[in-house]
């Protein structure tokens, strides 16, 4: 039987993680998790239940409903990896709006909700062959993963592509609104109580602003034939 490792990947927002972790998980064969689609997907309930908004942030009422959001994967073949359903219902499209990520790290600074989904998380990846990214995966989902990834880039560099996305998917977005957003996130994300987002003293740090996709790929996978066979 193959050997098969856990991958985990953190870094900030827009830095390419979950590209270049699907990537790596068609390539290996391994079950992909993208678990900032799971904390997005917590945000886009809190905002169609009036649970968040510019003024009203209601943390106790979303604890209590904890319960009632179920959050799911489908893989889609035609795109070549899962989307996210909240409560049966396809969101794969609805949780990557500017909206959504204006709201979505304080939701990730709220600890139930985040000891939820983490717990979830840690069971998809038990058996490894996963490639998970996020910004506490190697520090706390799995502090054990067999690679660790730490992804960034400058935030004038991150709040461009993210741009670039979003127009190119016909969202009405204006750059400033999105480099504000980036930074916002970037200060809620590293200074936040439970699980701030931090380099993990064993992670190997990829700075990928002025890397290529298809660079960033085979970096990345380099590293992981290395790991596989014992060389790092």
């Amino acid at each position: 039987m193959q050997k098969k490792i856990t991958i985990a990947i953190d870094g900030y927002s827009s830095t390419g993680k979950s590209t270049v972790a699907k990537q790596l998980a068609s390539h290996l064969n391994y079950i992909y998790v993208d678990t900032g689609a799971m904390y997005r997907a917590v945000t886009l309930y809190a905002l169609n239940n009036n649970i968040i908004s510019e003024t009203v942030f209601n943390k106790e009422k979303l604890i209590n409903e904890l319960d009632n959001i179920e959050i799911t994967f489908k893989y889609n073949e035609t795109k070549g990896f899962a989307e996210v359903l909240l409560n049966s219902i396809n969101v794969e499209h609805q949780i990557r709006t500017l909206k959504v990520s204006n709201f979505v790290s304080p939701i990730a600074t709220v600890s139930e909700i985040r000891k939820k989904l983490v717990s979830q998380q840690q069971r998809l990846g038990k058996d490894k062959g996963v490639v998970m990214d996020g910004r506490d995966i190697g520090t706390v989902v799995f502090p054990d993963a067999d690679l660790k990834l730490f992804m960034t880039a400058s935030a004038e560099e991150r709040a461009q592509r993210r741009y670039k996305e979003l127009i190119e998917r016909g969202d009405a977005v204006n750059y400033e609104d999105i480099y504000n957003n980036v930074v916002e996130r970037d200060l809620i994300d590293t200074t936040r109580k439970d699980s701030p987002l931090v380099k993990a003293k064993d992670a190997i740090e990829i700075d990928n602003s002025q890397l290529t996709l298809d660079g960033q790929f085979h970096t990345i996978l380099q590293l992981v034939k290395d790991k596989l066979a014992g060389r790092s």
